[in-house]
């Protein structure tokens, strides 16, 4: 992105442009308005439509490792002042993790004593108190930390509410170029004291050797929305076996890859689409249940129905009935790569970052003061 060529004339200056509207986009916004800066936001579409508004709601502070936990537990903070200041829903109603096998169990047990503190295990009648499940339950753990909020509705309300504190949104505006200090879009050049790119997996469309070069690839989900069979309201987000698969902080446990060669074993169709089977209930009393994971530079445009099986199948199993009422499907895509984050100096006074670890709701809040401290320095 080296030309100086835009569409239409000047859309004046801001101390820092910000490329993109999702959750990681706004999180440096909010963080450079902390700082008392200008700031002028550019997002392709009329309002954010991508892997901000299409997850579980669920900030999983806990479970996370490594930067991306000094992240979350940085981002827990902000999330509760930004949800006092824009008045959008949340929730710090913690998350349970079902385990519906000793060895399952068993992993919690060694997490809790990695985590003092973080970490309260629950036995079978204390699981059934907390969140609804079928038959097999031995266990499970209970995560105090964690927070949910409305996805369809938390980044909207960010938006807005940086809007009313002097932050200029160009909507439905593509950005072409990318330069220091200058910013074209379809419709006119924003002078940038410094710039930050969080276009989340559409990295290659901007930086397209920096994507290479990190390995980014786009990761697809499918998510469902289904009636609540048991009319009950569920204050946490809801965990498995299957989940402890998949977040870091639960790698260092000494006996989870045996829990991995069985649950592999036992559910071989279940592993190949990256099972994480976990579900939230959103603020009218549905539940969001899924997820699933399919990897690609480019992705295939086509819904397997077999996948949506599994996923109901399963979900119906954890919470002991025979089927599910599905409202809606969609898909999700976020950016992946071998490691978490992607931050990125391309040009003097240009940052590109991105959450390649399907955290951004969990971690942005976090790493753009990060970010920000770097690239301001």
């Amino acid at each position: 992105m080296t030309s100086r060529h835009s569409v239409g004339g000047s859309l004046g200056s801001a101390d820092l442009v910000v490329v993109g509207a999702g959750i990681v986009g706004l999180a440096h916004a909010a963080d450079a308005v902390r700082r008392g800066l200008s700031v002028a936001v550019v997002e392709r579409d009329e309002r954010a439509t991508g892997a901000s508004v299409r997850n579980f709601g669920h900030g999983c502070f806990t479970a996370q490792d490594g930067d991306a936990l000094r992240y979350a537990l940085a981002a827990r903070t902000s999330w509760l002042r930004l949800a006092a200041q824009a008045g959008f829903w949340l929730r710090e109603a913690g998350t349970v993790v079902v385990a519906r096998a000793d060895d399952e169990y068993a992993v919690l047990e060694e997490f809790a004593a990695r985590r003092d503190g973080h970490v309260v295990l629950l036995d079978r009648a204390q699981v059934a108190d907390r969140v609804p499940a079928g038959a097999g339950v031995v266990g499970g753990a209970l995560l105090p930390l964690d927070v949910r909020v409305d996805p369809r509705e938390a980044a909207h309300a960010v938006a807005a509410w940086l809007a009313s504190r002097g932050v200029r949104f160009h909507w439905a505006t593509t950005a072409h170029t990318v330069e220091p200090g200058l910013v074209g879009t379809s419709r006119g050049a924003i002078a940038a004291g410094r710039v930050v790119v969080a276009v989340g997996h559409d990295v290659d469309r901007h930086f397209p050797a920096l994507a290479e070069q990190a390995g980014v690839r786009r990761c697809a989900l499918h998510m469902l929305r289904v009636a609540d069979p048991h009319g009950r309201r569920v204050d946490p987000a809801v965990l498995t076996g299957f989940s402890l698969l998949r977040y870091g902080g639960f790698a260092a446990c000494p006996t989870l890859p045996a829990l991995r060669g069985r649950l592999e074993s036992d559910h071989p169709a279940l592993a190949a689409i990256g099972l994480n089977l976990m579900f939230t209930q959103r603020p009218d009393g549905d539940l969001t249940i899924g997820d699933t994971h399919a990897y690609a530079a480019t992705l295939e445009p086509f819904n397997d129905e077999e996948t949506d099986r599994h996923v109901l199948a399963e979900t119906a199993r954890l919470l002991g009935v025979e089927r599910l009422t599905v409202r809606e499907r969609w898909r999700g895509v976020y950016a992946s790569a071998p490691e978490p984050f992607l931050v990125a100096a391309p040009e003097p006074g240009v940052r590109v970052v991105s959450v390649t670890s399907g955290v951004g709701m969990t971690t942005a809040l976090g790493l753009a003061p990060e970010v920000l401290d770097d690239l301001l320095r």
